[in-house]
């Protein structure tokens, strides 16, 4: 296993599409719920235990060998925004097209192959770190901590926000990530053999209901 694959993967300058999704963080910030950084630390704290959570279990679960499809159907049932389900499947096709060129693997070949519109991005992430020699482990902590620098990052651009005071927020945070990734890959490893139930179903309705707001705005920064 090689480390560097990690941070490879984990640089938010990889190509896998990101950077045009805020995570919800700009519906937020219309809404006035995010005005500063200890508003965006709440915010993130928020996001981190609820999809966060499922992100980093779905992506665990991905690199132990669970089924795509079953992982895929998994991701929709948590997912009952029909927004973020098409800004997840979209983010996944970025994602695979990435993944394909940078660790090629027969797995990604056939994921492309029974999802030419994208699968959620968790589940793809978790088949990437597979392909690039990672664990669950590690793909556990990509996805938690997409799930908080994609927003911190959109702060920053649609409030010019301080990009210290974004990234101090991060580190705060950090404890909290290490409980959720150690949550995601324990339910992860027990879904091997009890099935994808065991995975958590945290929800967030503010996330749910404001990316369907976003979705129909007619001028947005921010895909999602």
């Amino acid at each position: 296993m090689s480390r560097a694959a990690l941070l490879v993967l984990a640089d938010g300058r990889f190509p896998a599409g990101g950077h045009a999704h805020s995570g919800g963080a700009e519906a937020a910030v219309k809404a006035g719920r995010i005005t500063s950084a200890a508003s965006l630390e709440e915010f993130c704290r928020g996001r981190l235990h609820t999809s966060g959570l499922v992100a980093a279990a779905l992506a665990a679960a991905a690199v132990l060998g669970l089924p795509a499809r079953e992982l895929d159907a998994s991701a929709d049932a948590r997912t009952p925004s029909p927004a973020l389900r098409t800004a997840a499947r979209r983010l996944g096709r970025q994602l695979t097209r990435a993944a394909r060129a940078t660790w090629p693997s027969p797995e990604l070949d056939a994921l492309a192959a029974e999802f030419p519109k994208g699968a959620h991005q968790p589940v793809v992430l978790g088949l990437t770190a597979r392909a690039a020699g990672l664990t669950p482990e590690d793909a556990g902590y990509c996805a938690a901590y997409e799930s908080v620098s994609g927003p911190a990052t959109a702060t920053v651009r649609l409030l010019s926000l301080d990009p210290f005071d974004a990234t101090g927020a991060l580190a705060r945070l950090a404890p909290e990530l290490d409980r959720v990734v150690d949550r995601a890959v324990e339910s992860a490893r027990r879904a091997v053999t009890e099935g994808t139930d065991a995975l958590p179903a945290a929800s967030a309705p503010l996330l749910e209901t404001g990316a369907e707001w976003h979705a129909a705005w007619p001028v947005r920064l921010f895909a999602s």
